[in-house]
């Protein structure tokens, strides 16, 4: 069942026991939008979250509007409930949210919440080259030799010959962000969200292991792609799919649910973004295809067109102008409104935990994200 914004002032989390959160959705739908709103949601009762980038856009930072991401975990906001327009849990302090530009992760080691401390959102864009250039480090001890590589257009060359093996990679990383540790034994982060490829790429993108399968049935990359699908495949992974209530997204969202499903990846919920607030009711809408021309021409005469003189020669000719205009507008709302209405069938057979954030016809800045992050928290996603 659909929630929508401003439902409910407080309810439990849907993904309790989740901590690795894959966002994806067709192009244009705002799917990096709402991975940096669920962000901002899940770290807003004091926890600490990394949002991760895969596609190397830096959409993370124009979001946030700081400058390019280097490729380290970097803190980029912190954030209240208060901040997100809930109302204050029992002990919570009064920190306020802010983004921050500069500073990186040099701060506490060990997860968990931060009790009445505001919470951090932390950020990574992953550099591919850097990340397999890691990985021959780690697993082969290249050292200088795997620079070297670079300089000779190795790594490029790799990773585009090799897709599975950058996914691998990329995976590898919010993977063991997700269960990485402090000194203290503690995990460092309590949830990764991860901007994920479009649903166009997804299943390939995360079923690592049918991808290197041809390139590698034993050796490190398998071992790697092994312990990656083990946190993909496992309760604690959601991959959740953003879409907007038009014919194409919905169809790429049911289709997209039926893929995960089919290579038995852990499916979310449903985000659907954008979400324009009813104009008519329901008895206006079913009434629009009628003929009502001259009572919305007496309607109108009735709310003041033509004047002070009233004459009705005069009403008439302030009002006839606008009837078609108007009418044609009334038709085409109750034309979208019923294509909505059926887009919402088609996401409700799904059964599946569905969201609905509205349309901000101011677009998206840094305020709106967080008001993405309370309609997230209020509907009971984070």
């Amino acid at each position: 069942m659909a929630r929508t914004p401003g439902q409910a002032a407080r309810r439990d989390p849907d993904w309790e026991g989740v901590r690795l959160h894959v966002v994806s959705g067709k192009g244009g739908t705002g799917k990096t939008t709402l991975a940096a709103a669920l962000a901002l949601a899940l770290a807003a009762d004091g926890g600490r979250v990394l949002l991760i980038e895969v596609e190397g856009r830096q959409g993370i930072a124009e979001l946030f509007g700081i400058a390019a991401l280097p490729y380290e975990e970097r803190r980029i906001a912190s954030v209240t409930r208060a901040q997100l327009g809930l109302p204050a849990e029992p002990g919570d302090g009064a920190d306020s949210g802010r983004t921050d530009s500069g500073r990186t992760d040099s701060g506490r080691t060990g997860g968990g919440r931060t009790g009445g401390a505001a919470g951090e959102v932390f950020a990574l864009a992953i550099d591919t080259e850097q990340a397999l250039l890691e990985y021959l480090e780690m697993f082969y001890k290249l050292g200088r030799a795997g620079k070297a590589l670079q300089k000779m257009g190795f790594i490029d060359f790799a990773t585009t010959i090799a897709p599975g093996v950058r996914d691998v990679l990329l995976t590898g990383k919010a993977c063991e962000a997700a269960r990485r540790k402090g000194p203290d034994g503690r995990l460092r982060y309590d949830a990764i969200v991860m901007d994920a490829p479009p649903t166009g790429r997804l299943t390939r993108f995360l079923n690592v292991n049918a991808e290197v399968a041809g390139l590698a049935r034993i050796g490190p990359i398998h071992t790697q792609a092994q312990a990656v699908m083990g946190v993909l495949k496992s309760p604690e992974t959601a991959v959740h799919l953003v879409t907007l209530l038009e014919e194409m997204p919905v169809q790429e969202t049911v289709d997209g649910f039926a893929e995960l499903r089919e290579v038995k990846l852990p499916v979310g919920g449903v985000l659907v973004n954008m979400v324009r607030p009813p104009v008519l009711d329901a008895a206006a809408v079913a009434a629009v295809h009628g003929d009502h021309r001259e009572e919305v021409a007496v309607a109108l005469g009735e709310a003041g067109l033509g004047g002070r003189s009233r004459s009705p020669e005069t009403v008439r000719a302030a009002v006839e102008p606008l009837l078609d205009p108007l009418l044609a507008q009334a038709r085409e709302h109750s034309e979208r409104v019923e294509l909505e209405r059926a887009q919402r069938a088609d996401l409700q057979r799904l059964r599946l935990p569905t969201y609905e954030l509205p349309l901000l016809g101011e677009g998206v800045d840094l305020g709106g994200l967080y008001r993405l992050a309370g309609e997230l928290k209020r509907q009971g996603a984070a």
